[in-house]
């Protein structure tokens, strides 16, 4: 039996305590709703929602877990206040196979709070930078090889 290599496995797993605003502002940008568990996967009062876009590169999947204030009392995250900014010092990097439409698409939506407009980075690609609901540092940017083709 041949076993076909995940280039990246990664799951990545948002905590926040409203997943209204993580479908609306995502939306934005293509994602939509792939799965919704309200009981994340076995009578928990807490929620499991999965989001992905899809385009020529292939999928992008975010996760997100809660639904509820208490999200920021669940585990390791009890040892913060609840008013922590949930994105500090984390880039989420989504490769865009149209960044240009993309752009044009939010560049002026005043819902959309930018951190960067479209711009080439020193490295010779092109991407712009964005803060979710929650303060998610979030970057659109041009396929970069990272040993992911």
């Amino acid at each position: 039996m041949t076993e076909k290599l995940i280039k990246n496995n990664l799951v990545l797993e948002l905590h926040v305590p409203s997943f209204a605003p993580v479908r609306e502002f995502y939306g934005k940008f293509g994602f939509c709703e792939l799965d919704y568990d309200p009981t994340s996967g076995g009578g928990s009062d807490m929620g499991y929602l999965t989001i992905s876009r899809t385009d020529k590169f292939g999928m992008t999947m975010l996760n997100f877990y809660g639904d509820k204030d208490k999200v920021a009392k669940h585990g390791h995250f009890g040892d913060f206040p609840p008013d922590t900014p949930r994105g500090y010092a984390v880039e989420i990097t989504v490769p865009v196979f149209a960044i240009d439409e993309l752009w044009q698409k939010i560049k002026d939506d005043k819902e959309v709070k930018i951190s960067q407009d479209l711009v080439t980075k020193r490295w010779g690609k092109r991407d712009f930078r964005v803060v979710d609901p929650f303060g998610f540092y979030v970057r659109f940017t041009e396929l970069v090889d990272w040993g992911q083709k």
